[in-house]
């Protein structure tokens, strides 16, 4: 059977489509600048990667041509051998503690339409995805695998923010936390592969992108997150600034005269590496420029590291210890660098040792251990997978 994965964003389509349960790739792209001049897609069939260029007015007329693209390249014979699709939706808001059913009632569709506030660049692209899906596969189960779900196991003293309990209460103002499909595919992985299926070991998992997060988990659950109300909390990120005092955001619109909004902007577009370095948000631009002696790269990698490294610590001291780290996403699987930065600066309070050797060697998708024997917490490199968690999810809650 075929299960689709789909991520719809505002101008954009990516999608994996996945053989079960054998869960073998069949087919994975992308659509880009959807309603945009200049639009076209990807696809990597066979072994193959296409790019195509195609007018692309709308979400419905991509997928009509993923359709035609699952047909050409025999993926499918017929339609019905697509028996369901996962969509990735970013905000569940304090509604959904696990995946669900787009039900006939429309439920399900109400309430992450009334979470918009709440992810307004994300939830209402998800949703043109999902209606465009219907449209063409009315007979085809779809399940919504939220970001926020894994999270919503968190304690009221670990989503709560010190504010009067009213604007929770009113306003839905809590840590929600994100990359939790992610957060949750790795503590699976952990668990089966490295703790043999013990639920009950502590896990603190580096999700460490352009946008990067930490999650603590124990007993297969998350008990506390990096990520805030929004994705701007936590450590810091490639534009993202992760926690900053409040109080610099009213004191930047005195002395600028920039808008609220516009300093915003800044804290979420222009900031973290970009911002200290001057140089980039990527990593490998940034390990270039310290080469080169450029003394404000040197400035960006300590700092991302150092606050990567605190966290490390905090989730150390809030699980009561660690039985392993896993490192994951762009740069947690592809920056050697990177990684010993963040372990030499947490080394000697946790005892963790780097096999520099295996650490050079782990990047493009390779998966296991860069610790060295005698580290006192193993740390692992396992790449995420979150399109195959969310085709896991579809399965599951459609019972296929």
């Amino acid at each position: 059977m075929i299960i689709l994965s789909v991520n719809a964003g505002s101008s954009s389509l990516k999608f994996t489509g996945f053989e079960m349960p054998s869960e073998d790739v069949l087919i994975s792209g992308v659509f880009e600048r959807i309603g945009i001049d200049n639009s076209f897609y990807t696809i990597k069939v066979n072994g193959e990667k296409i790019k195509k260029e195609v007018e692309l007015p709308n979400h419905k007329v991509a997928f009509e041509i993923l359709i035609k693209e699952l047909m050409d390249n025999k993926i499918v014979e017929s339609l019905d051998e697509i028996k369901g699709i996962g969509h990735r939706i970013v905000q569940g808001g304090k509604y959904f503690d696990d995946s669900a059913i787009f039900d006939e009632a429309g439920d399900t569709e109400s309430k992450i339409e009334s979470l918009i506030p709440l992810a307004p660049l994300h939830n209402g692209a998800h949703l043109v995805g999902y209606r465009a899906f219907k449209k063409i596969l009315p007979h085809v189960g779809n399940v919504a695998v939220f970001d926020t779900a894994f999270h919503m196991s968190m304690k009221p003293e670990d989503y709560l923010y010190a504010l009067p309990l009213e604007y929770y209460e009113k306003y839905a103002v809590r840590r929600y936390g994100a990359h939790g499909t992610s957060h949750h595919y790795l503590a699976d992985e952990a668990i089966e592969k490295y703790l043999n299926g013990d639920k009950s070991k502590r896990i603190i998992t580096l999700h460490i992108g352009s946008g990067a997060s930490l999650c603590a988990i124990k007993d297969g659950k998350c008990v506390t997150t990096s990520m805030g109300l929004t994705p701007l909390a936590g450590v810091m990120m490639g534009t993202r600034t992760g926690d900053i005092d409040p109080s610099v955001m009213p004191y930047l619109v005195n002395q600028t005269g920039m808008s609220a909004d516009e300093i915003y902007n800044i804290f979420n577009k222009k900031s973290g590496l970009l911002g200290v370095s001057g140089v980039s948000n990527d990593t490998r631009d940034i390990e270039k420029g310290m080469e080169e002696g450029n003394e404000r790269c040197v400035l960006a990698a300590k700092m991302f590291a150092m606050r990567i490294a605190s966290y490390v610590g905090q989730y150390f001291v809030r699980l009561g210890g660690a039985d392993i780290l896993v490192f994951s996403a762009g740069i947690g699987e592809n920056s050697p660098e990177f990684r010993e930065f963040i372990v030499n600066e947490c080394k000697d309070a946790l005892g963790l040792v780097l096999n520099k050797e295996a650490n050079a060697v782990t990047i493009k998708g390779k998966e296991g251990y860069i610790s060295a024997p005698e580290s006192k917490i193993p740390m692992v490199v396992i790449p995420t997978d979150e399109e195959l968690m969310i085709a896991r999810d579809t399965m599951r809650l459609l019972k296929l």
